[in-house]
């Protein structure tokens, strides 16, 4: 059917215009830089996450934690970010995508102020807890702003952003473990916690000056809103008109059906989705890639390098290494497509995981030996980069474009809250797993989950470059 602005055209037209193509739609920037401020709350997830890495050294020698303890503190954040998680979906459902991110800037707030004043281990883990909703919120609600506010043309990238903005808060934590390391020990580890509270109050100020997401603004009956919001973010008018009308529709089939849950047990193409979802959400934690985030050094001085500093310096470039080549996700994401990259990173998660732990079993007990030390950084890298450029930002892109409009709050939220079991799982057992198995045990069982994530890509996800959110619901029958 033609539109009705097909009517303000000429009539007539040279006849050599005919025949020559059409000039390139300009992408939109706005909905770039409204992603960008929506995302830079997963700066702050990232930090606590990770600024454990290193203040775990100076926390042991201060206040006396355990191993054990350290396990516990170190993996816990991601299971106490279940509660954020499966709170997300209903919260953003009611209060509005942007609140939400405001809420989890007050949830970073408090909880690294707990841990930096903290006199002992009860202490720690109250702060742990504060943070840990707090990241539990920003996985969920990043991603799903990112893919609602964006056009077609740019929601690999934009909904990249969260996993790159993760990756620089750990990239971060990372620097302020070695620039806090040369301060007395009662304060180093205070400061490296309470300098992640800082950024909390400029962001959640700027968040309230973004849009809010058309996609639930619809879903409110707020379409005027919504279209104006969608005139701001889309690449044509043309576009934005017909977003509207594709998000009218989900809408309305959304209101005639019934709840979540109903459509999950009578639906395939709902249960398919959401098994895609849980499953590419276990694939990402469970090949241990958190187990180099918080226990780096611990692997390195494991490896053979004994200086503290040279560990916590090492961990910076693993830092650099990990947020610098999500970038390449990014610019490949629209224009190679998901699965290449994919299967890519997963092959190459197997590869490296499998030298790592080749190089354990062959030098076991190695100490000062530059070459299986600088082997073994290698092989970490490698690692941090195969799972980075794919499995890493895509995970999420994937499950957040999947997910049909009326059900993407829950399901992100259960996609979130796997993902967070299974990384509390491998950050809480790490050391007790090496001890057990030893680490090239360790490290052979990652690259053997990491394999098989590889197989699933292949045989179980379709390209979804360049679809409409809406689209994807004929892509998997859950219209």
């Amino acid at each position: 059917m033609a539109h009705p602005r097909d009517a303000e055209a000429p009539l007539l037209a040279k006849p050599d215009a005919v025949s020559s193509p059409p000039a390139p739609v300009k992408r939109n920037k706005y909905p770039f830089f409204c992603a960008v401020l929506a995302s830079m709350t997963s700066v702050l997830m990232g930090y606590n996450v990770a600024v454990m890495s290193g203040a775990q050294i100076f926390m042991a020698e201060d206040l006396g934690i355990t191993d054990a303890q350290i396990e516990v503190l170190s993996g816990v954040i991601n299971i106490y970010s279940l509660v954020g998680a499966l709170l997300a979906g209903w919260t953003s459902d009611r209060l509005g995508r942007r609140l939400t991110i405001v809420l989890a800037n007050a949830f970073f707030l408090a909880g690294p102020l707990a841990m930096a004043l903290a006199g002992g281990y009860t202490t720690l883990m109250v702060g742990r807890f504060v943070a840990g909703v707090g990241n539990g919120y920003a996985l969920v609600i990043a991603p799903v702003y990112a893919a609602e506010i964006a056009p077609a043309s740019s929601r690999g990238l934009l909904t990249s952003l969260p996993e790159i903005f993760i990756n620089s808060g750990v990239m971060l934590s990372y620097v302020s473990n070695l620039a806090f390391s040369g301060l007395p020990v009662h304060l180093s580890w205070r400061v490296m916690f309470a300098a992640g509270a800082v950024p909390t109050v400029f962001l959640a100020a700027g968040v309230l000056t973004m849009p809010e997401s058309p996609r639930w603004l619809a879903m409110k009956g707020r379409v005027a809103e919504a279209k104006a919001v969608l005139d701001k973010t889309s690449d044509t008018a043309v576009e934005a008109e017909q977003r509207l009308l594709e998000i009218e529709d989900v809408v309305n089939a959304g209101a005639s059906g019934g709840g979540a849950w109903t459509e999950l047990a009578t639906k395939a193409g709902v249960r398919r989705v959401l098994a895609i979802v849980l499953t590419l959400q276990f694939f990402q934690q469970s090949s241990g890639i958190d187990s180099v985030v918080l226990y780096g050094p611990r692997v390195l001085a494991m490896a053979g390098v004994t200086s503290n500093t040279l560990l916590l310096s090492l961990n910076v470039l693993f830092g650099v290494a990990k947020a610098g080549s999500i970038l390449i996700a990014m610019s490949l994401a629209d224009r190679s497509g998901r699965r290449p990259l994919l299967l890519a990173s997963t092959g190459g998660m197997a590869a490296s995981l499998l030298v790592l732990g080749t190089l354990f079993a062959a030098f076991a007990g190695a100490r000062d030996d530059a070459t299986v030390a600088a082997a073994s950084f290698a092989a970490v890298v490698a690692f941090v980069v195969a799972f980075s450029v794919g499995l890493g930002p895509l995970a999420w892109v994937y499950s957040s474009e999947i997910l049909p409009l009326r059900l993407r709050g829950q399901g992100a939220g259960l996609g979130t809250a796997m993902n967070r079991i299974m990384s509390g799982v491998v950050t809480m057992t790490f050391i007790s797993l090496y001890q057990g198995i030893t680490m090239a045990g360790a490290f052979y069982l990652y690259a053997a989950v990491a394999a098989a994530s590889f197989v699933f890509v292949y045989v179980c996800l379709p390209e979804t470059r360049g679809r409409s959110l809406e689209d994807m619901e004929e892509l998997f029958h859950t219209k």
